[in-house]
């Protein structure tokens, strides 16, 4: 490969209205240091402006809503207490040089009682409890509680949270928004048919079970313009549980690809494996869904530099994004640049906690 491609991957990029320096994107990463109202702590501005200069920052996941909320000490954008917290990290990311997206989530089925406003059930396409394991405030526990069914006329309630907290991101100053339809998460929970188990509108046909993920799109593309808006898609990713798979992934997802595609979005933005700790994508075939989206693409999933090259050179993706090398190297895009060795995190500090581990990493210079 000659040095003119080895260059593509830290140039200058349009990714729908979002103008990237470079196309090395840092991937959504829990970091569970907010309050347990979901108001995020000062030291996220210091965490985030040190890794500005990603060409685009895609935020660790933020709950749209209390119902949404799966994990203790995650950050919201619901409230104005929310969108203050936030200004000053997107302040401090835009002041370095930066651009970053808030990603919105709402976990559906993989949550707890005791995380939910009056100990309610959480809710799901359908009445099936996750396998997922769960962190609340004081303990970790094996399984979330059995979720409830949501019934039809609920679905219009959580749209409407989805474009409550689009336009909380427009206010606390991100550059754009990533509808988070992975990882099994409430979205992804409708598109899979191993899941979704509905006999409504929102169920049984592909056409169906992708409806809901669509209309929250298009909603919040309604607020923010479609080209500051991503999804982010995870065909072949389990949760640490027993979620199964869809039974078609190919088609469903290509299906899904090819109505978002028709949307003119973003990006979109496609883990390619099952885990994170192994690169699966031979497992699914990634290229004819990017080319069923036809837009910018960003790939995810345990890339290395020499990855990532080969990936922006051949034109498989548009941009690549990296999650715990970030979280252990601030100046990861300079480390890539020089081929410098790369720090290795130290896991025993990935959720909760202060500055160790969160805002201490140091860097090359």
């Amino acid at each position: 490969m000659s040095d003119s491609q080895r260059s593509d991957l830290f140039t200058p990029l349009s990714i729908g209205a979002i103008e990237v320096a470079n196309r090395v994107a840092m991937a959504p990463l829990t970091r569970s240091r907010a309050s347990m109202d979901g108001v995020h702590s000062p030291l996220a501005v210091e965490y985030y402006r040190q890794r500005a200069s990603a060409g685009l920052i895609i935020s660790e996941a933020t709950n749209i809503s209390r119902q949404g909320r799966g994990y203790a000490f995650t950050p919201s954008i619901y409230t104005p207490q929310h969108v203050a917290a936030w200004r000053p990290v997107t302040d401090a990311v835009h002041e370095a040089g930066g651009k970053i997206v808030c990603q919105l989530w709402h976990v559906g089925r993989m949550s707890h009682v005791s995380l939910q406003e009056n100990g309610a059930a959480p809710v799901a396409p359908s009445a099936i409890q996750a396998g997922e394991v769960v962190f609340l405030e004081s303990q970790t526990l094996d399984t979330p509680s059995m979720p409830r069914a949501l019934r039809t006329e609920e679905i219009g309630l959580i749209l409407e949270d989805y474009k409550r907290a689009a336009r909380c991101a427009q206010e606390a100053g991100f550059d754009g928004v990533e509808v988070h339809a992975a990882n099994c998460y409430l979205l992804e929970q409708f598109i899979r048919d191993s899941t979704n188990l509905r006999t409504d509108q929102y169920g049984g046909s592909v056409q169906n079970r992708t409806r809901f993920p669509l209309e929250v799109v298009q909603a919040v593309a309604h607020i923010w313009g479609a080209d500051r808006v991503g999804v982010r898609l995870s065909p072949i990713t389990r949760a640490v549980g027993d979620t199964p798979l869809d039974s078609d992934p190919q088609g469903t997802y290509g299906y899904l690809a090819e109505q978002l595609g028709r949307l003119g979005l973003a990006y979109l933005h496609c883990v390619e494996g099952q885990t994170q700790s192994d690169n699966e994508a031979d497992a699914f075939d990634f290229k004819a869904l990017h080319a069923a989206y036809g837009g910018r693409y960003i790939a995810n999933n345990s890339y290395d530099r020499q990855m990532a090259l080969d990936a922006v050179a051949s034109g498989h993706a548009d941009m690549v994004a990296f999650g715990r090398p970030f979280i252990s190297n601030p100046d990861l895009v300079e480390r890539l640049k020089r081929n410098e060795p790369l720090t290795e995190p130290d896991r025993s500090t990935f959720y909760g906690g202060g500055a160790a581990g969160y805002t201490d990493y140091s860097t090359l210079d």
